[in-house]
C-alpha cells in the first residue's frame, strides 16, 4: 500500500449529509458516547466526533473484510508498523514542514499505552513529572498508578486565554524531576500554544534536564489564525529531549481502530526506551487500524477539510449563544480541539457543574474534575456533532439555568 497510490481519492460522500445528523441515527451506534447515560440524556462528552469517517477510511475497512483477511499484516513488502510510519513522516512533512525518519517512529496500538510507555520508560518510582492541570485524565492516571510525583502547572487565565508560566513551580523542582507532560493543542482549555510559549518551555526543560512527552493528538483540528508546531521541530536539541504522541484517532474519527505512533527525536532517545520497554511489550496495531491509519493520514484530507469549516462555524455559534444568553458561564474561544472548557463557578451551584446539567438539563457534559480534582465547577463541552443537536444542548442549558432564577 505504498503512499503515491493512495493521495489520489478524494471523499465522495456529501457534506451535508455528513453533517446532517439526527438525535435518532445517532442512538442507533453501539458506541460509549451514545450508550454511557439514559435515552433522555443528549451525550457531549467523550472526544469523539459523530460524523461519518472519511470513505477512503471506509474503503479501506472494508477491503480488509472483503478479502477476510485477518492474519498477521505486513504491508509494502514489510511489517505493516513500518507502513503507518513512512504514513506519519509523509503527514507531518506535508502538514507541518516537519522532516522525521520513519525509523524513529514506532506504532502502538493504544493511545493511554503510549502515555504509559514512555514514563515507565524515563522515569522511577517517586520521580517528579510536570503535568499542565487541568489535563487529559490518563496523565494523572499514569502518574498515580506508577508512583511517580505529580508536579502540577496551572493553566492561568490571564483575561484573553489560558497560559503556563513554568515560574510557578520553580519551587517544586528538583535532582528527581524528570519528565514535562505536553499537551498542544491542549486538552480541555483548547489552546494551542504559540512558537514562543513553546521555546520558553523548551528552554525551561533544557535547564532542568526534562525529557518532554509531546501530546499532539489534537494537531490537525486547528482554526483560524492559529498554527500547530510540533514540539520536536522546534530545534535539535529540544527533539533530543522530546518524544512525540500522535495518532489520526481524533482528527478523523477512528478512536475504535485502535492506532498511534511514539516518535523519538533521536536513535539514542529511541535505544534509552527500548532499554525498558520492550517492543513485545508494546504489540503491534491490527490490520484494519493500520489501513485505516494510512488512509486517514493520506487520502482523507478532503474530509477533514469539510469537518473543519463545520467546526468553526459550530465553534462560532457556540461562542455567540453562551455570549449572549448564559453570560455567567466563562470561557475562552477554543483555538484547537472540538472541546471548549465552561467555568460554571458563578452559577453558584450546591453541587458539581456536571451533576447540574445532567440532572436539570438532562445533558452530560465530560465532569471537571475528572481533569483537576478542584474544578467541580467546570464542564468540558464536546461540540462536534450536528448543528441540531449543538442547538439542542444549549436550550437545555438555558433553559436549566433560567428555572433556578427567581
Amino acid at each position: 500500500m505504498a503512499l503515491a497510490s493512495l493521495k489520489t481519492n478524494s471523499v465522495t460522500t456529501p457534506a451535508a449529509n455528513r453533517f446532517d445528523l439526527s438525535e435518532a441515527s445517532l442512538r442507533t451506534l453501539t458506541n460509549a458516547k451514545w450508550n454511557q447515560y439514559g435515552p433522555d440524556v443528549l451525550p457531549a462528552f467523550v472526544a469523539e466526533m459523530d460524523f461519518a469517517v472519511a470513505d477512503p477510511i471506509q474503503d479501506a475497512v472494508q477491503a480488509v473484510v472483503a478479502k477476510r483477511d485477518y492474519g498477521y499484516p505486513r504491508r509494502d513488502g514489510g511489517k505493516a508498523g513500518a507502513a503507518v510510519a513512512n504514513a506519519f513522516a509523509h503527514r507531518m512533512k506535508e502538514r507541518f514542514d516537519w522532516e522525521i525518519d520513519p525509523a524513529l517512529v514506532v506504532p502502538v496500538a493504544d493511545l493511554v499505552q503510549g502515555t504509559y510507555a514512555p514514563v515507565l520508560a524515563f522515569t522511577d518510582p517517586g520521580d517528579g513529572i510536570i503535568l499542565q492541570v487541568p489535563n487529559y485524565p490518563p496523565f494523572r492516571d499514569v502518574i498515580r498508578t506508577t508512583e511517580r510525583n505529580l508536579i502540577s502547572l496551572p493553566m492561568l487565565d490571564d483575561g484573553t486565554r489560558h497560559i503556563c508560566n513554568t515560574e510557578q513551580i520553580i519551587d517544586q523542582i528538583d535532582a528527581r524531576t524528570r519528565m514535562f507532560v505536553l499537551c498542544n493543542p491542549h486538552n480541555p482549555t483548547g489552546r494551542v500554544f504559540s512558537r514562543q510559549e513553546l521555546l520558553d518551555i523548551g528552554q525551561f526543560c533544557i535547564e532542568h534536564d526534562l525529557i518532554v512527552l509531546s501530546d499532539e493528538i489534537h494537531s490537525d483540528l486547528i482554526y483560524p489564525g492559529r498554527k500547530h508546531i510540533p514540539f520536536a521541530s522546534l530545534s535539535p536539541e529540544l527533539a533530543a529531549r522530546t518524544v512525540t504522541l500522535n495518532s489520526p484517532t481524533k482528527s478523523f474519527n477512528i478512536p475504535g481502530l485502535r492506532c498511534a505512533v511514539l516518535h523519538f527525536g533521536t536513535p539514542e532517545l529511541r535505544e534509552r526506551f527500548g532499554k525498558r520497554i520492550p517492543q513485545r511489550l508494546l504489540g503491534d496495531p491490527n490490520a484494519i487500524g493500520v489501513d485505516a491509519t494510512i488512509a486517514a493520514w493520506t487520502q482523507s484530507q478532503p474530509w477533514l477539510d469539510e469537518v473543519m469549516a463545520h467546526l468553526t462555524a459550530t465553534r462560532d455559534h457556540v461562542v455567540k449563544r453562551l455570549e449572549s444568553e448564559l453570560p455567567e458561564i466563562r470561557f475562552r474561544v477554543p483555538e484547537g480541539t472540538y472541546l471548549a472548557w465552561l467555568d460554571c463557578s458563578a452559577l453558584m451551584l450546591n453541587t458539581s457543574a456536571f451533576d447540574f446539567f445532567h440532572d436539570n438539563a438532562r445533558v452530560a457534559f465530560s465532569p471537571g474534575e475528572n481533569f483537576e480534582p478542584t474544578c467541580k465547577a467546570f464542564v468540558r463541552f464536546n461540540f462536534a456533532t450536528s448543528r441540531v443537536i449543538v442547538y439542542q444542548i444549549i436550550d437545555r442549558m438555558v433553559e436549566a439555568v433560567r428555572a433556578r432564577k427567581p
